[in-house]
């Protein structure tokens, strides 16, 4: 299974290897994808999902993709799962991952919260 995992995370970084930067980094059981320092994307369970926004999303609901579910009760909708097909063809495949990037890049940052009792 690890081996699988590995090879899936390698393919996706071969087919985004024309955009300078992208890595991936274990995260939970996946892999996080980066370009540079934007967290764009997600490996997990031999499938790719990317950042998406409100406008984006209809774009991949319309191809009949899922958001990211980690656990039974747990949906990320601002990820969802790239198309096979779209996968398959480097070059369409970075034209998605730029838009994520833009998607990701422009997300506002998360504040932290306040610790209890203040």
């Amino acid at each position: 299974m690890k081996e699988n995992v590995n090879s899936f995370k390698q393919f996706v970084l071969d087919q985004l290897a024309p955009l300078d930067g992208v890595t991936c980094r274990g995260m939970f059981g996946g892999y996080g994808v980066y370009c540079r320092s934007t967290f764009f994307g997600i490996v997990y369970e031999d499938r790719l999902y990317f950042k998406t926004t409100e406008a984006t999303a209809a774009k991949y609901r319309d191809l009949g993709m899922k958001p990211f579910r980690p656990g039974p009760n747990q949906v990320m909708k601002n990820y969802h799962e790239v198309p096979a097909d779209i996968l398959e063809d480097a070059r369409e495949l970075c034209d998605w991952a730029r838009e994520s990037i833009s998607a990701a890049a422009k997300a506002p940052a998360k504040r932290p919260r306040p610790a209890r009792g203040k």
